[in-house]
């Protein structure tokens, strides 16, 4: 439900809503959809819009809608921990991608979800349901196993006691059997998810540490189902993983910490 333009709300608080209207599914919106996803009035809206585009925040296409501007994402890119993650991590995502020609991305905790950071994929490889930027649930994706099961009780016991939403046939939605999984995913430090998300790819999932233990990121290879083998891939992808961990910081000595 949009929030309304209720007195007591700031207008820095409207004008992150408006930013915040877009997504990687939605990334140019007209500003009769900006008013109706925020719940401000269209004179409200409007204002505030061109507001954001004098400063560069937002940008007006020919066709009259909005999308976001380049100052906008020039100061995203100065989010510490995406951008080093997104550095550091690239060796080992275009390895990967070499010697495999799959998906490959990387992943981090944000909320009740994960959002990919980056991503590699070969022109005909099998599409997936999220692009850059988009969110993965949880409870059904690799990359979000390996970091669910390092979040702590507090976020993990949300998520089991939550709806867990039914993907595919093949979805995990039993909040015990889920309970399980994610304990062996504790024990191993990678997630293997066959088709829970989309139907006929599977997820092979390790966890990224930073120097103090702290799981901070995942990194995953996704496949069509039969293509290869998880297990054959499994090998390579926690390699990559460690390897990313030892540039973060991370060695054998340090103890694996949940968030």
């Amino acid at each position: 439900m949009p929030r309304t333009s209720e007195p007591g709300r700031s207008v820095s608080s409207r004008l992150l809503d408006l930013l915040f209207s877009f997504s990687p599914g939605e990334s140019e919106l007209s500003l009769a959809e900006l008013s109706r996803k925020t719940g401000l009035p269209h004179p409200t809206a409007r204002r505030l819009v061109l507001e954001l585009t004098k400063t560069g925040a937002l940008e007006m296409r020919p066709d009259g809608r909005f999308g976001i501007g380049v100052r906008l994402w020039q100061l995203g890119t100065l989010a510490p921990l995406t951008e080093s993650l997104r550095t550091m991590a690239q060796p080992f995502i275009e390895d990967l991608y070499t010697a495999l020609h799959q998906h490959v991305q990387l992943a981090i905790l944000d909320g009740e979800e994960a959002v990919i950071i980056e991503r590699l994929s070969a022109p005909r490889a099998l599409g997936l349901v999220s692009q850059v930027g988009g969110r993965l649930p949880l409870h059904c994706s690799g990359v979000g196993k390996a970091l669910l099961s390092h979040a702590g009780p507090e976020l993990t016991g949300r998520i089991l006691a939550g709806e867990l939403r039914r993907y595919t046939p093949r979805t995990v939605t039993d909040p015990e059997m889920l309970r399980r999984e994610l304990a062996e995913c504790r024990r191993t430090g990678s997630a293997l998810v066959r088709g829970e998300l989309t139907t006929g790819a599977d997820s092979i999932a390790t966890r990224i540490m930073d120097g103090e233990g702290r799981v901070v990121a995942s990194l995953s290879v996704v496949v069509r189902s039969g293509s290869v083998q998880p297990q054959a891939v499994l090998a390579s992808v926690i390699t990559s993983g460690l390897g990313l961990s030892r540039r973060l910081g991370w060695r054998p000595g340090v103890k694996v910490r949940d968030g």
